[in-house]
């Protein structure tokens, strides 16, 4: 689309500077959170399929994606987001239901003050949604890539943006539609209390996905066949798009902070601007550009603040800033799974004294020995020593910290303790 962002009335707020590099950082400043405000979010994805025949969705029909949301939303109360008049997303609360490229479904539940609180939220949620599903013809499967399916028979759910990603992401790696249509992740969001405290948790959760990825590696399959990895969705994002996804060694410097992770972001390109519901091809751009009023095409033109935000969820990396921490890295598995991820996560980086530990344990060591760690989890996952005693370490690390915040949820690390060989 060739418009140009200043040539409508409508927008001539915007042929000015609206933000500054030091809003940029601002806003990341503006996540700090006293502890006592910390909060725990957790994301879901998995594959809707057909009940009878084992197959991918289609987004219009029966059964489909956009009977599945209708009927949800019309059963349970809940709010139906559409884009062009297609129903893409869902809200109630603090809960959403959207929709990833291929018609997965993904869960972002509300933050929560404590991991039953999160639990029992996302419990909930697919309890209704598998009754919705079950009287639609729905099954769903938790995998972190669809073991069977081809890409060519995966509908392309009708959102402007996954139009543009769609196009660009065949220019920078292999496996790019791949992560967007046959792959499925496990999320967990995390507060932060200072800047510094950002820092150590945002090198530690780095340092420590290689075990998280071997702990909750469950996408062996494609295409019928074993591909030789154990999480081979975690091998897809190292060939998706390496301007957007990598391991960010930067995290590990002695200068690392909210000013750092905005000079990553602005050198990541862009994919799209949105202004009036409408969407704007802007893929392989520079936010800097744009910044500086000489976008290309669009020259003249500046950002706003909701730019910037969605700028961001087009990064791609195993640890992601907001105002909160993203955690990304794992596949998508079943909720036992999910749940001890959570209750890790929160036992290392929510109790002071084991963050402490598990930082000063990260820094004895490189970011080239993590990335190394992350390809090893990818491939041999907990059958390779070094993730396997990693592993070991960082259920440790979990279980000391759990002792003293939430010795109730030391329970929850089992599925992952069962699993260690």
């Amino acid at each position: 689309m060739s418009l140009n962002l200043c040539s409508d009335s409508a927008l001539k707020a915007f042929d000015t500077p609206q933000i500054t590099r030091d809003d940029l950082i601002a806003d990341f400043a503006a996540g700090i959170k006293e502890k006592k405000l910390w909060k725990i979010g957790l994301e879901l994805e998995q594959f809707a399929f057909n009940a009878t025949d084992g197959q991918p969705l289609p987004y219009d029909g029966t059964p489909s994606i956009r009977m599945l949301l209708e009927r949800f939303a019309a059963k349970y109360g809940w709010e139906i987001v559409a884009e062009a008049g297609n129903p893409v997303a869902l809200k109630k609360g603090g809960d959403s239901l959207t929709l990833e490229p291929g018609g997965q479904v993904e869960y972002s539940g509300a933050p929560f003050s404590s991991l039953q609180e999160a639990n029992a939220e996302m419990d909930r949620f697919f309890r209704d949604l598998d009754d919705v599903a079950t009287e639609c013809g729905i099954g769903f499967l938790r995998r972190g890539l669809h073991p069977e399916w081809a890409r060519e028979e995966i509908s392309w759910m009708p959102k402007p943006r996954y139009v543009i990603m769609r196009d660009y992401m065949q220019k920078k790696g292999k496996h790019g539609l791949d992560m967007m249509l046959r792959s499925c992740g496990a999320q967990i969001n995390l507060d932060y209390g200072s800047e510094a405290d950002m820092v150590k948790k945002f090198r530690v959760a780095l340092a420590f996905q290689p075990a998280v990825i071997a702990l909750m590696a469950n996408s062996a399959m494609l295409d019928g066949r074993d591909t030789g990895y154990q999480s081979f969705r975690s091998f897809v994002w190292t060939e998706t798009d390496p301007d957007r996804c990598g391991d960010l060694g930067f995290v590990f410097s002695e200068d690392m902070g909210f000013e750092s992770y905005v000079e990553y972001a602005l050198d990541v390109p862009m994919y799209f601007i949105r202004r009036d519901g409408k969407y704007i091809n802007a893929a392989g751009l520079s936010f800097r550009d744009f910044m500086e009023g000489k976008l290309p095409g669009h020259e003249g033109c500046f950002p706003d603040m909701d730019d910037w935000q969605d700028h961001l969820t087009t990064l791609f990396p195993e640890v992601r800033l907001k105002r909160y921490l993203e955690l990304r890295g794992a596949d998508s598995n079943s909720a036992e799974k999910v749940k001890a991820m959570a209750a890790l996560w929160v036992g290392i980086l929510y109790d002071e004294k084991t963050l402490a530990a598990a930082h000063e344990a990260v820094m004895q060591r490189s970011a080239r020995d993590f990335a190394a760690l992350r390809l090893a989890a990818a491939k041999d996952g907990l059958y390779n020593e070094a993730v396997n005693v990693s592993a070991r370490e960082v259920l440790d690390f979990a279980a000391d910290g759990l002792s003293r915040i939430a010795p109730e949820a030391l329970p929850l690390l089992e599925p992952f303790r069962e699993k260690l060989v």
